[in-house]
């Protein structure tokens, strides 16, 4: 068994990553800048690279915009819940986890993925049935930033946010018509966010499991903002309260 990934960016951070990439389809044709990159990247790490047609890039991923690159790596493994507790603690920071209800676009899914991972935060919980998995077009969506953050799936999501609370993380839910607004919250310590599908938020039994409810105001004639927009909205403001400070990792990269 073997996942495809494409796209120049997805392609590039999975080489970039831990993940196991077993060869490189790239389409014939002349190599631009970017593209000579990616084939760098394969000769440093020992990617094998073989050249096809268009066309059979374009049946592999059922006409994607795969921009000339597909790559086959090793499946995809889902992390637990406690590997990303143990992230927070080796970083020695409060644990951020994003846990998403029932989100099947998978386009908000990736693009969720991309801003927790811009903000530092320690990993993405799913719910298994219902809901979008780990596809090529959440890589995609993402840019990449998937192969940096640690996903766990689980079976009931009411039962992991009890448990997170049981460890000390403070469970917010994102809703639209809650009071209290996001920007006027304690969203410092420990975090779990909770955020709905577009089409229905948060379920009843999910939302009755959060510590707290925020929403984000609107004052144009939009009743909502998409998932993936009101999420990274509330994660950036979450980083602002934690003082804008860097993940561990990515401070010890800019002082090397």
């Amino acid at each position: 068994m073997a996942d495809y990934i494409w796209g120049r960016y997805p392609v590039l951070e999975a080489m970039r990553s831990r993940r196991r990439v077993h060869r490189l389809l790239v389409a014939q044709g002349p190599r631009d800048e970017g593209m000579t990159q990616l084939l760098d990247q394969a000769r440093r790490i020992g990617v094998p690279v073989e050249t096809t047609s268009r066309r059979h890039l374009d049946d592999l991923t059922k006409g994607a915009n795969h921009q000339g690159v597909l790559a086959v790596t090793a499946p995809r493994q889902y992390a637990e819940v406690d590997d990303i507790l143990a992230r927070a603690q080796e970083r020695s920071e409060d644990p951020l986890i994003i846990v998403l209800d029932t989100i099947q676009d998978v386009h908000n899914l990736g693009a969720l993925i991309r801003t927790a991972e811009a903000v530092g935060a320690h990993g993405i919980i799913i719910p298994e049935h219902r809901a979008a998995g780990l596809t090529p077009a959440v890589d995609k969506t993402s840019a990449g930033a998937v192969e940096f953050l640690p996903v766990a799936r689980v079976t009931n999501l009411t039962r992991t946010l009890d448990e997170l609370k049981k460890k000390g993380v403070w469970c917010i839910g994102l809703e639209g018509t809650a009071e209290t607004r996001f920007d006027t919250a304690n969203l410092t310590g420990p975090i779990a966010l909770v955020v709905g599908s577009e089409e229905k938020g948060i379920a009843r039994l999910v939302r009755e499991h959060c510590d707290l409810l925020v929403s984000v105001p609107m004052r144009g004639h939009i009743a909502s903002l998409n998932a993936a927009v009101a999420g990274s909205v509330v994660l950036y403001e979450i980083w602002r309260q934690r003082g804008w400070a860097m993940p561990a990792e990515a401070a010890e990269a800019a002082q090397s």
